[in-house]
């Protein structure tokens, strides 16, 4: 008899593990869906220096400097000197462009299912400067336990303590140590994206790569994030970490993105082995919709089932008609207290 949308979410499992990277078309879906409410656009590098205000700055500039593209000019002046008042101007205005935007309050917004949709076994790493993961993060903290997060190219949410090695609200001092929350790096040169030369960084890179080496890792799904040229360094270092699509089999690969298939899946196919991929521009057609929370145990009974009634297991699609952050958490309680009761079974056995 095959599993029903009922044993879906009853079924919980141990081990396993999601990593998601989230490029800046997570954060652009997620606005259209749910605009911010300042009416702040999220830039692409193309549109950047338009919509960040930097366009005094650039026609103050030599010719020789210019560029469209907001990270081959940046890395011009970056390579002309990279102490200019230009450079200081320019991190000042895209921290402060970034660091009011918020996600619309008591909406359900694509960051909010996300968050939920995931684990602690799992990781969301993200390569966007805007706070809407760490917003996401923080207001749905207390439905459910969430996943792990990564900020690759530092966040404006973020601050970070040498001296303490932790994470707080940039510009603040830590309550506990007196010690200061320097805003994390945001802006890098193309050429020149070193990311072990900055502790915070460092540290947030050697989580995915962790992530992506472990073995119990199962599932990848790509976000909104076209991998460019200038990330070409990680790119690399993610493909190091998840080593040959040969010997990771059995992995399934996803991708969310609107370009055509053939475009988008080209940067991803080291890490994709044979058909164990799927793609979809749609949020809501994405593994992480179909069964929040049960990802891995999804893929467990398709891929590996112990019965032949788990290859037919039903899904539990959340619905995209959900509106509000109350119905989105109505929603998940079953599934959370599916895991509860799980754990709860754990620790008995663990204390006998």
């Amino acid at each position: 008899m095959a599993k029903t949308k009922e044993d879906r979410i009853k079924t919980v499992l141990g081990g396993g593990g999601h990593v998601v990277i989230l490029g800046a078309g997570a954060s652009i879906a997620s606005t259209f869906r749910n605009p911010e409410p300042n009416g702040k656009r999220l830039p692409s590098m193309d549109n950047f220096i338009e919509l960040v205000g930097l366009t005094d700055i650039v026609e103050s500039l030599p010719e020789k400097l210019k560029a469209k593209n907001f990270e081959q000019f940046y890395s011009n002046l970056y390579n002309d000197n990279p102490q200019s008042y230009a450079i200081r101007e320019i991190e000042n205005r895209v921290i402060a462009y970034f660091k009011d935007m918020k996600l619309p309050e008591n909406e359900a917004t694509i960051y909010d299912f996300l968050v939920l949709s995931l684990r602690p076994r799992d990781l969301i790493a993200t390569f966007n400067w805007d706070p809407f993961l760490h917003q996401a993060f923080i207001r749905n903290g207390h439905i459910a336990d969430t996943p792990y997060l990564a900020f690759l190219h530092g966040n404006v949410a973020l601050g970070y303590s040498k001296m303490d090695k932790k994470c707080g609200p940039p510009g603040w001092y830590s309550e506990e140590t007196g010690n200061y929350f320097k805003p994390t790096r945001l802006l890098y040169p193309v050429a020149r994206k070193n990311y072990t030369e900055d502790e915070f960084i460092s540290g947030e890179w050697d989580l995915i790569k962790s992530w992506l080496h472990e073995e119990s890792t199962k599932c990848v799904t790509v976000f909104g994030y076209s991998a460019p040229d200038s990330d070409v360094e990680a790119v690399s270092l993610m493909n190091v970490a998840w080593g040959s699509a040969d010997k990771r089999n059995m992995e399934q690969f996803e991708i969310i993105e609107i370009r055509p298939e053939k475009e988008g899946k080209k940067r991803w196919n080291n890490f994709i082995h044979s058909h164990h991929y799927n793609y979809t521009s749609d949020y809501f057609s994405s593994s992480l919709a179909n069964n929040p929370r049960r990802t891995f145990e999804s893929y467990r009974q398709h891929n590996l089932p112990l019965t032949i009634d788990e290859i037919f297991s039903e899904s539990n699609p959340i619905s995209p008609d959900i509106k509000t952050l109350q119905e989105l958490w109505d929603w998940h309680m079953p599934l959370v207290n599916a895991e509860n009761e799980w754990k709860e079974k754990q620790k008995l056995k663990d204390d006998a």
